[in-house]
């Protein structure tokens, strides 16, 4: 085992959550101080639509974290999995923190209204660090299952199930103490094998693929927690039904643009993309229509192995960025008719 890369990603992993820490005690009026410290100057931030991509701390803290505290009081940040090591695509080091928000909607944010009442925001965080700062993240959140949290419904009626999602079953993705880095290699092994059965499947151009093909690298019972908009599926053919199938007949001309970072430690593995994948709406997915427009879809995945396949997979796409591209601005056309 290689204990030099170890220490780096214990080290990495305390520089996030004395981060973390300092942001829960921080408030609108102190927090761009917090993201400074912990930053370099150059840091660039990814953010879903709208906050989009941000260039330094104060720009971030500015787009992002001024508001989100100045709508929600008394936020706790609740983590599923927690996890560090090297990205296979670049060679740098990441942490990636996955998890939800929770706190009091005590004022309008985005532009819909208060609500008064306990919230919360699905996140999926990942962190560059080189020498002890953070150069680069990527903030995905699920503004959709927010929206509907509010009693707001902004798509048609999902496939799926949405609810506030449970961390892993086993209880084990915080994973603060050092792993076994042959356990990490077989977890990225499998999710690659995995990556490369969709990426055979999109060649042959076959949109509805027989169990056979999960069962290679998924457990039959296994969980996919999609994104508000889908919804989650348990068991292979359910998520068949519910997901895989509508995703592949709705969705034409798939483009794999690959990831900016990927990797894998202990059970637990992560990616993102900027974009993961470009795709054509032909009529049906999200219960929308064709639209003929090509657009780039942003997307998170994270999983947990079990063994020699995989057991549960938490997923977020930028839904309000990729139909955006479509000319469907759902985030804005949510706030218009609830402040009219």
């Amino acid at each position: 085992m290689n204990y030099s890369c170890m220490s780096t990603y214990q080290d990495n992993k305390a520089i996030v959550l004395s981060y973390y820490k300092d942001l829960e005690t921080a408030n609108a009026d102190t927090v761009g101080k917090v993201v400074n410290k912990y930053s370099k100057p150059n840091f660039k931030w990814y953010g879903v639509y709208p906050f989009n991509e941000q260039n330094g701390g104060d720009a971030v803290a500015e787009v992002f974290w001024i508001p989100f505290l100045s709508a929600w009081s008394n936020v706790q940040r609740r983590q599923d999995v927690f996890l560090a090591g090297t990205s296979e695509i670049d060679n740098n080091d990441w942490v990636i923190s996955m998890g939800h928000f929770m706190g009091l909607l005590d004022g309008n944010w985005l532009g819909l209204p208060a609500s008064q009442k306990i919230a919360f925001l699905r996140y999926a965080d990942f962190n560059c660090i080189e020498d002890g700062k953070i150069v680069r993240s990527s903030f995905f959140c699920d503004l959709i299952g927010f929206i509907n949290q509010l009693g707001i419904n902004p798509l048609p009626p999902q496939t799926g199930a949405s609810f506030i999602y449970p961390g892993p079953r086993t209880h084990d993705g915080l994973l603060f103490e050092p792993q076994d880095q042959r356990e990490s290699q077989k977890t990225l092994e499998l999710v690659n094998r995995m990556i490369g059965d969709l990426t055979d499947l999109d060649k042959s151009e076959n949109d509805c693929p027989p169990p056979d093909l999960l069962t290679k690298t998924w457990h039959d019972d296994m969980i996919w927690y999609g994104p508000a908009g889908i919804g989650a599926s348990y068991t292979i053919p359910r998520y068949q039904e519910q997901h895989q199938y509508p995703f592949r007949r709705g969705l034409k001309d798939k483009v794999f643009n690959g990831h900016i970072c990927r990797f894998a430690e202990g059970n637990y593995a992560g990616f993102f993309g900027w974009p993961n994948l470009t795709n054509t709406p032909v009529g049906g997915f999200l219960g929308l229509p064709a639209s003929g427009v090509a657009a780039d879809m942003r997307v998170v995945d994270i999983y947990r192995r079990q063994g020699d396949k995989l057991a549960e997979n938490w997923v977020l796409i930028d839904f309000p960025w990729w139909l955006k591209q479509q000319g469907v601005d759902v985030l804005g056309r949510t706030k218009n008719i609830f402040n009219n």
